[in-house]
């Protein structure tokens, strides 16, 4: 890589050795269920055309010219410490091309990567403000990783849904194929933070750093007031909380978040770094981007399909129990499912909404 780390006046050289990945394919950190998700995305009815319209419409020098207008390009001159760690980011994942990043004025702390031709990463101020250094590099190599895994062109096409289309009088909103397909782009891009913060992690190669940055996006900066382990405890309880009521409250309150609850999002990327599958990237054992043309789709599903049936099994949300019974062949579940919603009358909503929470593939 031609760019990507050479130590010039500028550039400070990391205080301790991180371990490099050359040739990574995305496939590595990729959670199967961002992957499942993308591929129901795409098989939704209508995507396409949806699709094809707005690249159409959002020129990509029109993206560019809007940072450059109103932001800060991260260079050696303007925020020069933010520019070593997003080089440092690419050279680690080995991203040939290292993309733009501007600095944007909003107190809200946020990141984003964005562009359909190319990824362009955007961070607030009020990022940059709230993390320290090694929490910020795990923020940069997230962003990073959305980059590398070819996420920015669904992200855009996502912001454009919600946030424009509002001032575009003529895209019918209220159309029923144009509601689907912002609901599995929301359902595909939670799943997509979760493949992000793993590249974060293999970026920043500090796991307590991704914790604290995630804690402090649920708390802001007051880490003095809060505790790793209470916190993850809050992502069991979360899960494990309540009756089938509440988890049906819980989907409900997902449906319009374009990110995991942060307590979820720490309490996966916990369990992925204490997994071998990890272990085994950090040996230098990973599928290599000169694979990728080889990978089926149908291995991708089954590994999804594996992955979402563990989760179940393991689960303690009551309606993930209810659905191992289902599938388990459990006796008297008519009288379960009325006991569990204390006298909620049917029994459809713990039937029809678990692949809603999993993958967008129902919607169409």
């Amino acid at each position: 890589m031609s760019d990507g780390h050479q130590h010039n006046g500028h550039e400070k050289v990391p205080s301790r050795q991180r371990k490099r990945f050359p040739g990574v394919s995305s496939r590595a950190y990729e959670h199967p269920a961002d992957r499942s998700a993308l591929v129901a995305l795409r098989k939704l009815s209508g995507f396409d055309t949806v699709f094809k319209a707005l690249s159409g419409l959002l020129p990509e020098r029109s993206l560019r010219l809007m940072f450059l207008s109103d932001s800060v390009r991260v260079s050696d001159e303007q925020f020069a410490h933010l520019n070593d760690m997003l080089r440092d980011a690419c050279y680690i994942l080995d991203l040939e091309k290292v993309p733009p990043m501007y600095v944007t004025q909003d107190p809200k702390p946020n990141a984003m990567c964005i562009g359909l031709d190319e990824p362009i990463i955007v961070v607030t101020t009020g990022l940059v403000e709230l993390l320290d250094e090694e929490e910020m590099r795990a923020v940069v190599g997230h962003e990073v990783g959305h980059a590398l895994s070819g996420h920015s062109v669904y992200r855009t096409i996502l912001l454009f849904l919600t946030s424009l289309a509002l001032k575009v009088a003529w895209i019918p909103l209220g159309n029923l194929a144009i509601m689907a397909i912002v609901t599995a782009l929301r359902e595909w891009f939670r799943k997509s933070e979760l493949s992000a913060d793993r590249a974060g992690l293999l970026v920043g190669q500090d796991l307590t750093a991704s914790m604290r940055g995630l804690m402090k996006l649920a708390g802001g900066n007051h880490l003095h007031e809060m505790n790793v382990d209470s916190f993850l405890k809050q992502a069991e309880d979360y899960e494990a909380g309540g009756d089938l009521r509440d988890s049906v409250l819980k989907i409900l309150n997902v449906l319009p978040r374009s990110h995991p609850f942060t307590t979820v999002r720490a309490a996966e990327l916990k369990k992925w770094s204490e997994s071998r599958d990890f272990q085994r990237i950090m040996d230098g054992h990973y599928p290599r981007r000169s694979e990728d043309k080889d990978t089926s789709v149908t291995d991708s599903f089954r590994e999804s399909a594996a992955s979402y049936a563990t989760n179940v099994k393991d689960s303690k949300d009551p309606l993930m129990k209810l659905v191992s019974d289902i599938a388990g062949g459990a006796g008297d579940l008519g009288g379960r499912v009325r006991r569990g919603f204390g006298g909620f009358t049917g029994s459809a909503p713990p039937k029809d909404q678990p692949p809603r929470d999993t993958s967008p593939s129902d919607e169409g």
